[in-house]
């Protein structure tokens, strides 16, 4: 016997009732995944003019163009803001109107996009001097996901550092969904950063990476233990990495206490879990490879030890 639409909507609302902690009824107004997906997207057109637009900027429109798109991020992201502030406002705020807050804070992070600028023209310039496959910096803009996920992890940093809760980690995991790279908004990342192919890339939220820091694919950075679970909130849980270290691909650094000294190379597939002086270099040397040529004749295969 068919289901009817009544009984379908009976059994979900009784699931409603019965399931708790995953519903959000009759509770404060969530900022909107969809609204903050459309904003960061205007925000990185903000950064990168023409490259994440449809239609060419030509340099005589930019400026009347570049007061229309900040109006409307300013208005939207305010909205935003006011609500997750609204959700879990911080002590620090506890005393003032939210409104007015929500405008000051986004008025402070839309002040913030040149000095980002600035960081990100430093991305791309170590992104196309490390990677010779590279035929230009416009191609690793357009081209390469790791600028999406940097520079949206350098917005989303501002906030958080803010205290805004919530919209920093919907920005990032839009990111990372797009990119393949989570880079937590908590994690502080210096100048001349960037991850070759980044897919598979962790860096927890207690991070820090110094400047000039190469990454390839499939690095974690990441806490010890999270057993303690909420008792680890607000310590230092996940490594430092100092200046001009490179760290191969498939390599996991854990622990707080964990640090790199500036300027080692971290071999592939390493598993670090305790500190390096600088200028170290860390490899994984009890892997034995064992290589077999083949050849075929007829039906058969031979393999051959070398």
């Amino acid at each position: 016997m068919e289901l009817t639409l009544a009984q379908l909507t009976e059994s979900l609302l009784e699931s409603y009732a019965r399931v708790g902690g995953i519903n959000h009824v009759d509770g404060k107004n969530l900022p909107s995944k969809r609204a903050i997906r459309d904003i960061t997207v205007d925000l990185l057109r903000l950064l990168f003019p023409g490259f994440f637009d449809e239609r060419p900027v030509h340099s005589s429109v930019i400026a009347p163009a570049t007061g229309v798109l900040l109006d409307s991020v300013l208005g939207r992201l305010q909205v935003e803001i006011a609500k997750s502030l609204e959700y879990s406002p911080p002590l620090s705020l506890a005393d003032k109107d939210l409104t007015v807050a929500a405008r000051e804070l986004t008025l402070t992070i839309l002040g913030c996009l040149p000095c980002i600028r600035e960081l990100l023209s430093t991305d791309i310039e170590a992104a196309y001097n490390g990677d010779p496959a590279a035929l230009s910096e416009e191609e690793v803009i357009v081209a390469y996901p790791f600028v999406e996920a940097i520079a949206v992890q350098r917005l989303a940093h501002e906030l958080y550092l803010d205290k805004v809760p919530l919209i920093p980690r919907i920005m990032t995991e839009w990111a990372h969904s797009r990119t393949g790279m989570d880079l937590h908004p908590g994690a502080r990342i210096g100048s001349h950063f960037f991850v070759d192919h980044c897919t598979g890339t962790v860096v927890g939220e207690t991070a820090v990476i110094g400047n000039h820091v190469k990454m390839y694919q499939g690095v974690g950075l990441v806490a010890r233990s999270l057993a303690a679970g909420q008792a680890w909130r607000g310590q230092k849980r996940h490594p430092t990495i100092e200046d001009r270290v490179t760290i191969y691909a498939g390599v996991t650094i854990i622990g707080g206490d964990t640090v790199v000294g500036a300027g080692s190379t971290i071999g592939a597939s390493v598993f670090l879990m305790k500190s390096v002086p600088p200028y170290s270099l860390v490899v994984q040397e009890d892997a034995n490879v064992k290589v077999t040529e083949k050849s075929f004749r007829g039906a058969d295969f031979l393999d051959f030890q070398i």
